[in-house]
């Protein structure tokens, strides 16, 4: 699977470049501060890295450890970029040098990697991080979520928080090409595809 990844984090990078630059100067235009935004992670074996984001909020020292779709730290650019997520393309980067896969567990923050089930921790930080995976598909709306919450943090932390560690632990265990394949095809869908919170699973559903 690193040979896929490698070919298919070059050659997206190679044909998104005249993008990458568009966005680039949007970002830059709509608000002070770095194209990318960069924040460590936890990856491969629990080892921390920067991964590499378009930077769709604005510069600021205080805020939430989570965002959601009525942040007002998202910039207008941010907005379009975040609904689109074309804030995640600079991944392919992280792809390209090795910290990250095409689909794999999504790399959180140090401080929610030790709230994961210590059961599960060994078999999710097995595999390197990745662009996608099922979680991500089942949770696509998760901003909408966290704006429905009276609190952001608190739902991330007890609600989301365990049901991504399960689907991350899933993934690991049952992983295959053809698996792989299928995550980023659906990935595709639930981007172009309109969701809302009330038509999430009744698991999901905020308390």
């Amino acid at each position: 699977m690193r040979v896929r990844d490698v070919l298919s984090s070059a050659i997206g990078l190679l044909l998104l470049a005249p993008l990458f630059l568009v966005i680039a100067v949007a970002i830059r235009m709509d608000s002070p501060g770095p194209v990318f935004f960069r924040q460590t992670r936890v990856g491969l074996h629990g080892r921390h890295f920067r991964i590499h984001k378009f930077r769709s909020m604005r510069v600021c020292e205080a805020g939430l450890s989570v965002s959601t779709a009525v942040d007002p730290r998202i910039t207008r650019v941010g907005r379009i970029l975040r609904r689109a997520k074309l804030d995640e393309l600079p991944q392919l980067i992280d792809v390209l040098r090795g910290t990250m896969s095409l689909v794999g567990p999504r790399p959180e923050v140090p401080q929610y990697v030790d709230l994961w089930p210590r059961q599960l921790r060994p078999s999710i930080l097995s595999v390197r991080p990745g662009i996608t995976d099922p979680a991500t598909v089942l949770l696509r709306s998760e901003a909408e979520i966290l704006a429905a919450s009276p609190d952001p943090e608190r739902t991330y932390v007890e609600e989301l928080l365990p049901l991504k560690a399960t689907e991350y632990e899933r993934y690991v265990r049952t992983r295959s090409f053809v698996g792989d394949t299928k995550i980023i095809v659906d990935t595709f869908a639930a981007i172009v595809t309109p969701t809302n919170v009330a038509g999430l699973p009744k698991d999901l559903e905020i308390r």
